[in-house]
């Protein structure tokens, strides 16, 4: 049975196929359409799962969108309502979009699909609750064959956190909260009041934290949002303004702290350092409670998350060291991206309960491509690139890297999620003190307050990191037990860790040993393969592109290697860089 999960219309598109409950592809679309968070229908993504699974659109089971968008549009209307006439500004312009569009989501999507097959069954057509989709995503790939289930995120249709209890292949929802309290909505708010994106920046602001104080903790607790130790949570609405206007904090908010939001390109003062430490201390704090009450209601001793707040790795890191007896699982595209393949699961599992669950090993389920589609793409470009065996690339890369030379690494299938994982990588050498400045500066053109990550040989990972427990998708912190490591420590002492084996992912694994070996290091920075505001390369020729206009000495695609010296000159194309 092949079923076909999609999300889209509000952040991070993406489509997901399924074959009896195994994944075949999946893929955001904005890899396709290099618009970062693109939230359009996902036309590329879902041509991409329909060209790996061999079928016709026609061909499937269902497609299931990952929300009900009629129990949303319930939800803004009920909000407009209830805040007049302060909420009329959010519904003014909610309404038309509703009305000329979302409202009929049903038969929008079904002419979107009739474009790619007009032999589409529009009664194929099926809707999941979000919150439904982002559980399934979480538990059907974990391994577990039961466990508690923790959603959090901005809000679903009226969903902002739920706990489920999942026992064999069934989903059962226990306990839920629902808007306007939100710990999505409430980090949100501080995401905009240190001048960071709502939806794209939570991530800085995360960041940001380890260089403050959280001086602001206590009277965040006290006045905006009441935490209690069960896990329930309300948050004061008088100071917050996403249910009543087209901005998530009011007069009120900046009233309560005595200094305006800071602007984008604004220099970033201890106050907004301190800020983002005291919110990121109230989430952790949040998390741990939910994380607690999840495994006493359900009585388990597995625990699977997923929404957009999972992706904080940092409160991750926090709920395993509190918890250290509870085994989790942490969805790798927790966004909303990967809903299009809890929705998919959610279907699939209702439809034929004895279906087995597929553990996820890995999440590379993008587009891969071949020795001859790569040197296609190559020679369009008029590239310089000469073919070397997996050896000899592992030989000369770990020598560039031991020299401080900056890598471009394209192999195999793109990640599915907002991570790099060892596929569309941008990788250098930890144990240079100045490398930190240098990615920052010249390879990703953004803040220098951001980390790096690292990538680590599963078996060498307890030597320099705290834990032994595995962390492939990067979704928790670890504190760092060297001091030779500078450019990949936080400001905290810790690192947002990937272990890699060689079942995982047998090429990066082999030139972690290459570099090992030369360096007597097992860990390479690793940062996702784009620059600030783009979404990670897809294919070749955005490699070769982002090669190109960055300061990478060497390229990798697959067994072909390009050195930047070699490249004709013309080739480098001076363009203005998006930000996010």
């Amino acid at each position: 049975m092949y079923v076909l999960g999609i999300s889209c219309f509000f952040h991070d598109s993406a489509a997901c196929l399924l074959l009896n409950g195994k994944v075949i592809a999946a893929v955001q679309e904005e890899r396709f359409t290099r618009n970062k968070h693109d939230n359009s229908f996902p036309v590329n993504a879902i041509e991409y799962c329909l060209a790996q699974g061999n079928l016709q659109l026609c061909a499937l089971e269902a497609v299931v969108f990952y929300e009900k968008p009629f129990l949303k549009f319930e939800r803004i209307l009920e909000t407009a309502f209830s805040n007049i006439p302060n909420g009329f500004a959010v519904f003014s312009k909610a309404i038309p979009q509703w009305t000329t569009e979302k409202l009929f989501m049903k038969s929008k999507l079904n002419k979107l699909l009739l474009q790619i097959d007009s032999n589409w069954d529009v009664q194929k057509l099926k809707f999941s609750q979000h919150h439904l989709s982002h559980a399934a995503s979480a538990y059907y790939p974990s391994g577990f064959s039961q466990s508690a289930v923790l959603v959090v995120d901005g809000v679903g249709e009226w969903t902002t956190c739920s706990i489920w209890k999942a026992q064999g292949n069934a989903l059962q929802l226990v306990s839920e909260k629902q808007y306007p309290h939100s710990l999505g909505l409430f980090y949100s708010a501080f995401t905009r009041y240190c001048g960071f994106k709502v939806n794209s920046g939570e991530y800085k602001l995360m960041g940001l934290a380890p260089y403050g104080q959280a001086k602001y903790a206590q009277l965040i607790k006290d006045t905006l949002i009441n935490l209690k130790p069960d896990g329930d949570f309300t948050l004061n609405m008088r100071y917050f303004g996403f249910s009543q206007k087209m901005d998530s904090i009011n007069k009120r908010f900046i009233a309560l702290f005595g200094k305006p939001a800071r602007l984008e390109n604004q220099e970033i003062s201890q106050y907004y350092k301190d800020i983002a430490k005291s919110v990121q201390t109230v989430l952790e704090e949040a998390m741990i409670n939910l994380a607690k009450q999840a495994v006493k209601l359900t009585e388990s001793n597995n625990l699977c998350l997923a929404g957009g707040v999972a992706l904080n790795c940092v409160a991750n890191q926090k709920i395993a060291e509190t918890m250290p007896q509870t085994q989790i699982y942490i969805q790798p595209a927790s966004g909303d991206a990967g809903c299009a393949a809890g929705a998919a699961m959610a279907y699939t599992y209702a439809a034929e309960p004895a279906t087995p669950m597929y553990a996820w090993q890995h999440c590379y389920f993008g587009p891969a491509y071949s020795a001859q589609e790569v040197a296609a793409q190559l020679d369009t470009l008029n590239a310089n690139y000469t073919y070397k065996t997996k050896t000899e690339i592992d030989e000369i890369v770990s020598i560039a890297l031991s020299e401080g030379k900056i890598i471009g690494w394209f192999y195999g299938a793109a990640e599915f999620g907002p991570r790099a994982l060892g596929n569309r990588s941008i990788l250098a050498n930890p144990m240079l003190p100045n490398m930190k400045k240098k990615l920052n500066l010249s390879i990703k053109y953004r803040e220098g307050f951001r980390p790096f990550a690292p990538i680590v040989m599963q078996e060498f990972s307890s030597q320099y990191f705290k834990g032994n427990k595995p962390n492939p998708y990067m979704l928790f912190t670890q504190d760092v037990l060297v001091n030779t490591l500078p450019s990949i420590t936080h400001l905290d002492n810790t690192a947002r860790v990937q272990t890699v084996n060689e079942e995982q992912n047998l090429p990066i694994y082999q030139l972690l040993q290459a570099f090992n070996k030369r360096s007597n290091c097992a860990t390479l920075i690793n940062t996702s393969f784009n620059v600030r505001g783009e979404p990670p390369v897809l294919s070749p020729s955005h490699a070769y592109q982002c090669f190109m206009n960055t300061e990478m000495d060497i390229l990798v695609i697959e067994n072909y290697l390009l050195i930047k010296g070699n490249q004709p000159i013309q080739n480098k194309v001076h363009k203005q860089f998006k930000t996010d």
